[in-house]
């Protein structure tokens, strides 16, 4: 062996040690993310760092990690959902109604949802139409059902949903098991099956999905109904928090579902979601929307830009680490 090719493969090994902490440290981002949002708001105000501290601050991101898990799903198809809010406003205006004073005809309801967001999946591929412009369409379309079956805010939550939102185990608060519980289903049902690498895969490379004899069409109705199952149960999660409904309760949650799969290491092409990263980026807006914000006695009127000010940051730390990759 050479000096020459002892050398090479001396730098060869060190330029991947490289890669790999760059991928560990992009990888590793969204929950760098949410810590240094826990430590500066445990720095403005200590007493928050409690049970009861987080109980308060994460009482809404419950929903706020289903909607987004809800988005990861389109996604990973290289598309995107613009109706996820008003569908989970949609969801809410029917929990508070139909499904407490008629539950067998509110769970009808819901499961009719979660089969026209598959209908869906399968007209975007089979016309080959921008997923933007449907949900767009759909978004109205879900407002107005909203206002049909609530015309004004009211309405009360079932009780045993109630109950459930209400839940107060020991020692660690209920928006954290949810959370990890959440995380977890999702990222062995989608990263550690074979199935679900089929479901990546519609997005990371669709012709060769195909070329495998792996159904395009049954991915996308996948895909989308797993979104419409997780905005149903982001609508129930957030009535049982709210206790009542509003036809505009969750308008919202489009952008919020939207910065918390990007925030969790997701990108709008390729396939390349993390179900983790998803939640914690959930999370990290969750704190970051009010609390945080609030201890800073930054106005209501700025909160929007503060968050969006956020975002940037940590996409531009994320495009500086994607450069190293490279």
């Amino acid at each position: 062996m050479t000096a020459a090719s002892v050398e090479s493969g001396i730098r060869g090994s060190a330029e991947r040690d490289k890669l790999a902490r760059a991928r560990m440290l992009r990888g590793l981002l969204p929950a760098l993310s949410l810590v240094l949002v826990l430590l500066a708001i445990g720095w403005l105000n200590p007493r928050a760092i409690s049970y009861f501290g987080f109980s308060l601050m994460l009482n809404l991101a419950i929903p706020i990690a289903l909607a987004t898990i809800a988005q990861m799903f389109v996604i990973a198809g290289n598309e995107l959902d613009l109706s996820i809010g008003t569908f989970v406003g949609f969801v809410g205006c029917v929990t508070a109604t139909w499904l407490k004073d008629a539950p067998l005809i509110g769970v009808l309801i819901l499961l009719g949802s979660i089969g026209v967001y598959a209908l869906l999946g399968a007209l975007i591929h089979l016309r080959n139409l921008p997923s933007i412009v449907v949900t767009l369409g759909m978004s109205f379309v879900w407002q107005g059902l909203a206002i049909l079956v609530l015309p004004k805010p009211g309405g009360k939550a079932p009780d045993w949903l109630l109950s459930l939102m209400a839940f107060k185990p020991p020692l660690i608060p209920f928006p954290i098991i949810a959370a990890l519980l959440i995380a977890a289903v999702v990222h062995f049902g989608l990263m550690r099956t074979s199935y679900g690498v089929i479901l990546r895969g519609s997005g990371g490379n669709a012709a060769a999905l195909e070329r495998a004899g792996w159904s395009l069409l049954r991915t996308k109705i996948v895909l989308f109904a797993l979104a419409g199952l997780f905005g149903v149960l982001s609508g129930m999660a957030l009535i049982g928090i709210t206790t009542s409904a509003d036809a505009n309760i969750g308008n919202g949650y489009t952008l919020l579902s939207i910065a918390g799969v990007i925030l969790g290491g997701g990108e709008f092409v390729g396939g390349r979601v993390s179900p983790i990263g998803a939640v914690l980026g959930a999370l990290t807006l969750a704190l970051a929307a009010s609390p945080l914000l609030t201890f800073m006695h930054i106005p209501p009127d700025w909160q929007v830009a503060a968050n969006g000010a956020i975002l940037i940051i940590v996409l531009a730390a994320r495009v500086l680490i994607s450069r190293r990759e490279r």
